[in-house]
């Protein structure tokens, strides 16, 4: 791990509730890590009365005014002629022009992926980025991709995620020997569409044969038997808002079921503790900051409503991917093949 400086380029205008929660968040985050530097991109106006307003204690910042702003609206013709001086274009091209730097976004998903490909690239020998991030399991926590980054891809791109996750999973956790299945209605080897089965093959033929555990159904990502889980991205979108959506239904059922009787608080309180730890295990707010895997550069996306507590995970994740080279070990196990 180095010690060299670091710098993550910073969208204060993306998502819900922004510029507060994005400088709150860093505030956050500046707290552990006091010798990262950050550039807020954005109105610096606004985002300069947000940090007098709410007496924010930001160090090792720089803003960067941009006059222009990504709106979840726009269509991809707009984004690549007219957006040339908004947070995402200048955060995206100030990494591209500077190495130790990384940039994350909360704001439009679809903006962020066709600037990151255009001003970034691609790694050599990756033909599409994939969407990938952490998800909780029972074990641990597995690494999904793609979740949202390509609706339709083929095998090869499928073995493209594998070796990418199979990198991302050896900074996080270098001393696991990562088990890496392919998400699939069943888990025969005749089972799905005809690119899920030249996946398969692709991958038993690999070097990563060893690794590889074959199909996995949905039911069985939180089980802890997979540790690298493949997807298209359709699918993989529809997994993690399910996940989402399925997270607050429980939290929320069990508040609800614990006010309602005297009794009932009574036995919480003697479950605190038990209950804080799972809601901890499950809670969205750690998990917060998908990386935009396989572009040549770090850009990562926060969830749009995300809170500051969470856009600080995002960044944190940032710091980690480019503190420990992500890209570069992706370029060799590909230089390997």
């Amino acid at each position: 791990m180095s010690n060299r400086q670091i710098t993550i380029a910073v969208d204060a205008m993306g998502g819900e509730n922004s510029p507060f929660k994005i400088l709150k968040g860093s505030e956050i985050f500046l707290k552990y890590n006091k010798n990262v530097n950050l550039l807020f991109f954005g109105n610096s106006k606004k985002i300069e009365d947000i940090i007098k307003k709410n007496n924010l204690n930001l160090s090792n910042y720089e803003i960067i005014d941009c006059l222009e702003n990504v709106s979840d609206d726009d269509k991809p013709n707009t984004i690549l002629r007219s957006r040339k001086d908004s947070s995402i274009y200048k955060g995206l091209k100030f990494v591209k022009d500077n190495p130790n730097s990384g940039f994350v976004s909360a704001g439009n998903t679809a903006a962020l992926m066709i600037l990151s490909r255009l001003i970034l690239g691609m790694i050599p020998g990756v033909d599409r980025p994939a969407i990938c991030s952490d998800i909780p399991n029972r074990k641990s926590f597995s690494l999904m991709l793609d979740l949202g980054a390509n609706v339709l891809v083929d095998a090869s791109n499928l073995f493209q995620f594998a070796l990418m996750g199979y990198s991302y999973f050896s900074i996080i956790e270098p001393q696991r020997i990562p088990k890496i299945g392919i998400i699939n209605i069943g888990t025969e080897n005749n089972k799905g569409l005809e690119f899920l089965q030249e996946a398969h093959e692709l991958l038993s033929n690999s070097f990563l044969k060893n690794n590889f555990v074959g199909f996995v159904e949905p039911n069985k990502i939180t089980s802890g038997d997979c540790d690298i889980i493949l997807s298209d991205g359709y699918t993989g979108n529809i997994i993690l808002k399910t996940a989402e959506g399925l997270s607050d239904f429980i939290t929320t059922n069990l508040r609800n079921i614990f006010k309602k009787s005297y009794k009932n608080k009574i036995a919480f309180k003697l479950l605190e503790n038990d209950f804080k730890i799972f809601k901890d295990k499950i809670n969205p707010d750690k998990y917060n900051g998908a990386t935009l895997i396989g572009l040549n550069g770090i850009s990562i996306k926060s969830h749009g409503s995300a809170s500051p507590y969470a856009f600080n995970f995002a960044l944190n994740k940032c710091f980690n991917i480019i503190n420990n080279d992500l890209n570069e070990k992706i370029i060799q196990n590909f230089r390997n093949l």
